[in-house]
């Protein structure tokens, strides 16, 4: 199947990820809807900031996952649905639980429903590398143990495991893609790599959690040629599919190479910060991807190599520092 023509929906197309996927899908001559999490501030996300006739081209819809009316609507009349819409806070997993069950969980339960319904031709569900827990073996391929090491892990395990049975029980034609971690361009401050810009722009002092854990770092424009290739694989249908770099770099590494790329590593010093430190039962040490799959079944390779896309990163948060302040994120 290919993507071009296609009548396309993106849950969650105003974050980080859903945002460069719906422009992605737009230029590769989609017709994209966006549902978009409601807000009283009639703000969309990082859709706000895509150049104007992009964002003039896109059908934003608001609504909410949740909410089983709003998708029944937002994917009528669509041919291809990629499913991103999720709460991701680890953290926050861990004093609202039960927000995590009702977006990722029900969200996911109610895209399946609506896909079925409206007889889709393909969908694309969204999981996490963090469903692996601290590794076994790595690199992790997809036969490896899963494992709910904090509420959100759980509520994604439990959502792809609905997709899974949607695709067992009604023969739904649902591929699922797990990203391992991601980065780039309009990646919330909260995430390590803005984190760590911002902080050296601004003092003397990166203030970090744990320096030890290993990551294995996709750039963004990557994840998205991921999700698009998946989309159109047939052989992908009811698998789950492995997409990241193959290669692991400490947080402690990571720091110091973004430090030396803004030239800022004789001038700034690394702290590991106990309150930064994630809560000890959610620490995952190792995620390191075996994406070996990707290529046998859909043909994706990672293309960006990291101090690249470190460089692409460090430069869009530069010229974006409104996005960044201090104040507004604690970091």
């Amino acid at each position: 199947m290919k993507l071009a023509g296609k009548r396309v929906l993106v849950t969650g197309g105003a974050g980080f990820i859903g945002s460069h996927l719906a422009e992605a899908l737009l230029k590769g001559g989609c017709s994209v809807r966006v549902l978009v999490h409601y807000n009283s501030m009639g703000r969309w996300g990082y859709l706000d900031g895509l150049d104007g006739e992009v964002k003039d081209n896109l059908d934003i819809v608001l609504g909410d996952v949740s909410d089983a009316g709003s998708v029944g609507a937002a994917v009528s009349d669509r041919d291809v649905v990629f499913h991103l819409a999720a709460l991701i806070g680890i953290p926050y997993s861990y004093r609202a639980p039960w927000s995590y069950v009702a977006t990722n969980l029900i969200g996911t339960l109610n895209v399946l429903d609506a896909c079925r319904a409206n007889d889709v031709e393909r969908l694309v569900h969204t999981s996490t590398s963090e469903v692996y827990g601290t590794a076994m073996y790595t690199p992790i391929d997809e036969s490896h143990p899963i494992q709910g090491q904090s509420p959100y892990s759980a509520s994604k395990i439990s959502a792809d495991k609905m997709a899974e049975a949607y695709s067992l029980s009604f023969n739904l034609p649902v591929a699922t893609l797990r990203p391992f971690n991601t980065y780039g361009p309009r990646q919330s401050a909260r995430a390590v790599i803005p984190t760590i810009v911002a902080q050296a722009l601004r003092g003397q002092v990166v203030h970090l959690g744990s320096l030890f854990p290993i990551r294995d770092l996709t750039f963004v424009s990557d994840t998205v040629a991921a999700f698009m290739a998946i989309a159109e694989s047939d052989s992908a249908i009811g698998r789950v599919v492995n997409a990241g770099n193959g290669h692991g770099i400490t947080i402690g590494e990571l720091a110091s190479t973004i430090l030396r790329l803004m030239g800022r590593d004789d001038a700034c010093r690394i702290v590991a910060d106990p309150e930064r430190v994630r809560p000890s039962g959610s620490e995952v040490g190792e995620l390191i991807c075996d994406n070996r799959l990707a290529d046998e079944l859909m043909g994706w390779k990672p293309a960006v190599k990291l101090e690249s896309g470190l460089r692409q990163t460090i430069e869009y948060i530069t010229t974006h520092p409104e996005m960044f302040r201090a104040e507004r994120y604690n970091l």
